[in-house]
């Protein structure tokens, strides 16, 4: 699936001062911003959230490209094989940089070599869900009856190999337990079969858990989180709740191909900071949960080393193999 999109520059962005370049006035036409997921989903929105406000601080339109298919490969390849010349970036997401090394046997991309982190944009913890009636008030309520009858219990995700999924297959192993895992084709899809009763928990991604939650028709039992929420104080932690090692923060960044130059590595790293300064961005990514990041793209790289291999072994031990 492929959509390329031309973002206007305006609203509260237009405020922010443009940015100044040196070298070989930089950029000199416009960028493609390679998405590895569909139009209308997370990725897709906040890339255009985040290059509306950064084409304003450059002075250069910013186009919007999905690629999507394959968990996010096709168009993280795409990145990857882009002439390193600053005018093809895209976004790094957690699955294709930190998770699909070890879940699909061949890609056609080197994570760690073929991309160069940028700046990190966001994270934010996932919640673990269940049916507002469910008899399941807590995690250890989750843990004694699944204990009691194992492989009876289900979880739902969003597909193999997603944060709902790799979420579901870490607590099962933490807390030593057999859970049937009921893969959907999107995390909306399985949501919908929690409320209904289909299935009888799920962990989801915290801006798209907010609506059945606020609207009560579901129950947020704990947060993936090292600490709570600021919008669901009351929610306790897993760490809280007895799993420590059930931390997982999905997130993603700005991210371009190899052999980017480093002094344009640098340049945008800063304006993808100063864009994250911007009153309404920042508004939005909060008001989902999410933590706004920014940083060096040191720091993003470390991350990224940090989190591959862990996620890495819960694949291999979960044995999880691709759709």
């Amino acid at each position: 699936m492929k959509r390329r999109t031309l973002l206007q520059a305006g609203g509260s962005a237009a405020l922010l001062p443009q940015f100044s370049f040196a070298q070989d006035k930089y950029p000199s036409k416009l960028i493609t911003w390679i998405c590895p997921y569909a139009a209308g989903g997370n990725a897709d929105n906040r890339s255009r959230q985040v290059a509306r406000v950064m084409q304003t601080l450059i002075g250069q339109t910013i186009i919007i490209d999905n690629k999507a298919g394959a968990g996010g490969n096709i168009g993280t390849e795409a990145i990857s094989k882009a002439k390193p010349d600053g005018y093809t970036i895209g976004m790094g997401n957690f699955a294709p940089l930190a998770v699909n090394h070890a879940l699909f046997k061949k890609l056609n991309y080197d994570p760690f070599h073929d991309i160069v982190p940028i700046m990190l944009i966001e994270r934010g913890p996932l919640v673990l869900m269940v049916k507002t009636d469910s008899p399941y008030k807590t995690v250890k309520d989750i843990v004694a009856a699944a204990k009691a009858s194992p492989g009876k219990l289900s979880y739902a995700s969003g597909g193999i190999g997603g944060t709902h999924h790799l979420s579901g297959a870490l607590f099962e192993h933490a807390a030593g337990i057999d859970m049937i895992h009921a893969a959907y084709k999107s995390g909306a899809a399985g949501a919908t079969d929690l409320m209904g009763g289909q299935v009888d928990m799920m962990f989801e991604q915290m801006y798209a858990a907010a609506p059945s939650l606020k609207g009560g028709r579901l129950r947020g039992i704990a947060i993936t989180s090292k600490t709570r929420s600021a919008l669901y104080p009351d929610l306790p932690t897993m760490a809280e709740s007895g799993y420590p090692a059930v931390e997982v923060l999905n997130w993603q960044g700005i991210v371009g191909p190899k052999g980017l130059p480093a002094d344009i590595v640098k340049q945008l790293n800063a304006v993808g900071n100063k864009a994250l300064q911007d009153a309404g961005l920042r508004k939005t990514i909060l008001e989902q949960g999410n933590e706004v990041v920014g940083g060096t793209p040191e720091e993003f790289a470390a991350l990224i080393k940090a989190e591959a291999p862990r996620w890495g072994k819960v694949v291999k031990d979960a044995k999880i193999e691709p759709e």
